[in-house]
């Protein structure tokens, strides 16, 4: 069944304005500049990139509305048979956000929030939602891992109890640094192609990635005010820019989304606004032994039960 895709496009543009003028609120120094960009092929956005502030070192709150001709390659990363007598065209919408900020304690974090319509001379071939939030401690506390996954699990079961676990599962598996054989963090939940099915309209999967949405700012405000503040030394600083450096190479090699917007000739600074604004590599660094370093990098693996932690 159809959706109002401008309607989609709407909530999307302002869930963006929301959660900019809460953040600038929250950080208390710096304001997020505006980029307004079209598409030459059809569509356009708004960047929003905040820096150098008290609590946001660098951010990026996206906001796209595309659309025209799918190109060829996009129709086979899609998975998608086009018309042969006709074109197919596309549509598509969301929010995407990162968080760099300035103190190692806190985490980094991501959102992203997308709806994609793909169509063919006389019918619809594909319409779904996306996206998903998860986390990347610099150093990983345990009770802010659990206070984080309870919030998700409390977003997903008001609208199906199974979305959790499998959607925390996709994330484990998705956000996997196979070179490294560690996560990027720990994880979250992450959902592609929902669409509309006998048990669920595509309404109400609307309505569930609204509820995902609206979860990211008071999630992010509970972590920040708890962490903001801590003291840390130029050895945690200098840890941070390891981690930034690994979170780096996941959004180069691996990250669909980063991949799909290059391939597609996306707009280079929006796509790569995820990077952090300083990063390290540091020849076969081994932190040392029972060092919270250390202790970090033992729990980046898959399949923790972050809510109920041993």
């Amino acid at each position: 069944m159809a959706i109002d895709k401008k309607q989609v496009s709407s909530w999307f543009e302002q869930l963006q304005n929301e959660i900019c003028t809460k953040l600038e609120r929250l950080d208390g120094q710096a304001a997020f500049g505006t980029d307004r960009w079209r598409r030459e092929a059809g569509g356009g956005g708004i960047t929003r990139v905040i820096e150098s502030g008290a609590l946001i070192e660098k951010g990026g709150v996206n906001f796209s509305e595309v659309h025209g001709k799918v190109p060829e390659n996009m129709l086979k990363t899609l998975e998608i048979e086009q018309d042969s007598d006709q074109d197919s065209t596309f549509f598509a919408t969301g929010v995407s956000i990162v968080l760099h900020p300035i103190n190692p304690m806190m985490p980094i974090i991501h959102m992203n929030v997308r709806y994609l319509e793909v169509h063919g001379k006389e019918m619809n071939l594909a319409n779904w939602f996306g996206g998903g939030i998860d986390l990347s401690p610099h150093y990983i506390f345990k009770e802010d891992a659990q206070m984080f996954h309870q919030k998700l699990k409390d977003a997903c079961d008001k609208h199906d109890s199974s979305y959790y676990a499998a959607f925390k599962k996709w994330a484990d598996d998705y956000f996997f640094v196979k070179h490294r054989k560690e996560t990027r963090g720990v994880g979250g939940i992450f959902f592609d192609r929902l669409s509309e099915t006998t048990d669920s309209s595509i309404e109400s999967i609307f309505d569930f990635v609204k509820e995902v949405g609206n979860s990211f700012y008071p999630t992010y405000e509970q972590l920040a005010n708890k962490r903001r503040n801590e003291d840390y030394t130029d050895n945690e600083l200098g840890w941070q820019a390891l981690r930034r450096g690994r979170y780096t190479e996941f959004n180069l090699i691996y990250d669909r989304g980063t991949k799909f917007g290059l391939e597609t000739g996306g707009r280079v600074e929006s796509i790569l606004m995820s990077l952090p604004p300083h990063s390290k590599w540091t020849y076969n660094h081994a932190p040392p032994a029972g060092s919270p370093e250390e202790n970090t990098l033992r729990q980046l693996r898959k399949d923790v039960d972050w809510i109920s932690p041993d």
